[in-house]
Order: structure tokens, then sequence, then C-alpha cells
């Protein structure tokens, strides 16, 4: 009965001094594990007189239960200052302001494509897309591209093998619309193009343009230059004014190349026009007919016109950007301008 109450003490001031779980549970298998003090005390009752043993024996039991409810309290008694503790650390004070997210915007490439899509939609356009990895059937062959022509040259393109290349232009998404839809035909194909331009300041082999095309019964050139009239001033100020000058593409007929207001100068001559007044953003042309016919229209009854403009080019007017490279190198000191 002395040993039991002796060691009852002691576990009570050891475990007053406990502040781990980890240091309560040695001191509960040193009183009370199999090779513990407990254990121990049980075991020399073999040594009483056979009188003796029953109260020895409920004595054990009531010192049993008695530290192990102990035991039980400390744990509780840990745990709750373990919780104080964390909610001490994790608490929130409401009043303070919350951390600002930094989260992107727009890239200035995609703002330029979304206003040139919402200019041509406010004019009944619809947007067309075609896949990136392109045939040389709708490449070339349907837009009356002739054999020997440089763009179809390997120097200039990216061929897969002799039938399949990244395209070069969005001009096939015209011929795979005009294929499988019947006039009136109004779209703008926005997306990336691919040819083998050494990187520099105004050039890279990838880089975006949106082209238009227009199918209908008595399509003239006159419809052409007002529509880019009117798509000029939307995009670049109302006192923009364009130039057409008389140029070749395989595709159209009569064809030009088609120069805006410089966006510096506003037509006085600057550096960036090379003081002409003008700066060249896209060409354009009446639809060939035999572009019309390879792609099932009839020439004779119908007619278009296409354009197609660099939209690099045009997010450099607009924004005052002189190298190219800027808008590919994911810089946000540099997107964050836009």
């Amino acid at each position: 009965m002395i040993q039991l109450d002796d060691m009852v003490k002691r576990a009570k001031e050891e475990l007053d001094a406990v502040k781990e779980i980890r240091s309560l549970d040695d001191l509960k298998v040193k009183y009370l594990g199999k090779k513990g003090e407990l254990t121990q005390i049980l075991r020399s009752m073999g040594t009483l007189a056979p009188e003796e043993r029953p109260a020895a024996g409920k004595a054990a039991n009531e010192t049993r239960e008695k530290m192990e409810m102990m035991f039980e309290n400390a744990l509780a008694s840990i745990n709750a200052k373990v919780a104080d503790i964390r909610i001490e650390a994790e608490k929130i004070d409401v009043t303070v302001p919350g951390t600002k997210n930094d989260i992107g915007k727009k890239h200035p490439i995609t703002q330029v494509i979304e206003e040139i899509e919402n200019i041509f939609i406010g004019l009944g356009y619809q947007i067309a897309e075609g896949p990136e990895v392109e045939s040389v059937h709708y490449n070339f062959d349907q837009l009356n591209t002739p054999e020997g022509h440089p763009s179809k040259d390997e120097q200039d393109t990216f061929y897969f093998d002799p039938k399949m290349l990244l395209r070069t232009q969005t001009s096939p998404v015209q011929a795979r619309v005009m294929e499988k839809t019947k006039p009136p035909i109004r779209i703008i194909c926005p997306g990336r193009v691919y040819r083998m331009d050494e990187v520099d300041a105004t050039h890279s082999p990838i880089f975006h343009q949106v082209e238009g095309l227009v199918v209908d019964k008595g399509i003239t050139m006159g419809n052409l230059i007002a529509t880019l009239q009117l798509f000029a001033k939307k995009l670049f100020g109302e006192d923009t004014k364009i130039r057409l000058r008389p140029h070749y593409f395989p595709f159209t007929e009569p064809s030009a190349e088609v120069d805006v207001t410089c966006w510096v100068c506003h037509g006085t001559g600057c550096n960036v026009c090379k003081g002409e007044g003008f700066v060249e953003i896209l060409g354009a042309g009446m639809v060939h007919p035999n572009v019309l016919r390879n792609c099932g229209i009839d020439p004779d009854v119908y007619s278009g016109f296409a354009f197609g403009l660099g939209v690099e080019r045009t997010a450099m007017g607009r924004y005052g950007i002189s190298d190219l490279r800027l808008l590919y190198e994911n810089d946000m000191r540099f997107l964050s301008q836009f």
C-alpha cells in the first residue's frame, strides 16, 4: 500500500511537469506499461499471505484506475494548450487589409485581335477558324498559287512532308469556308501563321494574322475600299485615311497594298513612316476568279474581296512598340502597360 501511494505521488509530480504528448506517452509506459512499476508491484503480490491478497489486489486496481484517469486528464490538458497555441498563431484579424493578388492582363496581341473582331462583327461578319497544320492543297493550290512561287519553297515554309505544312497565312480558312458555304459569305479569320523568318525587331517565324473575305453578287472594289476605310477609322481614329498601291497576290486580282495614315505623325512625315505620312498595314484585292472556281463558286455570278493584316505590326503601331520581340518575352513589367 505504501508502494502504491508513493508511486501515485511521484507520477502526479512528473505529470505536472509534462508539456508534450511524447513525454506523456513515455511516462505512461514507465508506470502502466507491461514492464512498468504497477505491473512489478502486482507481480510481487505472490509473496503476500493469502488473507492479505484480496485487499492488496483491490488497492492495486483502484490505483490503476486512478492513474489512468490522471493520464487522461494530463492528455486533455496538453491538447487544450496545443489548440490554444494554434488558434493564437492562426487567428485572423479581419480589420487588416487583405493581400492584393496580382493577376494577369490580356496580351496586347489578344486585345488587338478582339478589337478587330468586334469591329467586323458589328458589320455583320462571322469569325471562322481552321487548322494550323494545313495541306498544300488548301494553303497554296486552292488559292491559285502557281508552281515555283517563292512561298512554296522549303526555305520559306515549314513542311512536315510534301503534302503537309504549317500554314503560312489564314487564307486556307477562306478556301475551306467557300467550299462548304454558299454565298453570301462575310467572314474574318484570325489565327497564328508560320514562316521561315529570322527573329529580329520586325520579324518572327510565328505571328498572327486576321484575314477577311466577302463573296456575294455585285461585290466591287468600291465595297472593299469603303470597308477598309471604315475599319481604319474604327481601329486607328476618325482622322485616319487609307491609301492603296497596286501590288500582286496570286489569289486576288486586282490587288493592292493598303497604307493608313501614320499613327505617330498623323500624316506629316516622321521616322516611323519614313517621311511618307502613311504606314503599310495590310494587303487586299478582289478574289481571283480561279479561287472562286476552285471552291465551287461561279465567278460569272459571284464576286468578292479579301484582305489580310499582321496583328503584331498593328499592335506595335497602336501602342508605340519598337521591337516585336517584346511581345513574346512574357515580361509582366512590359505587358502590364497595355
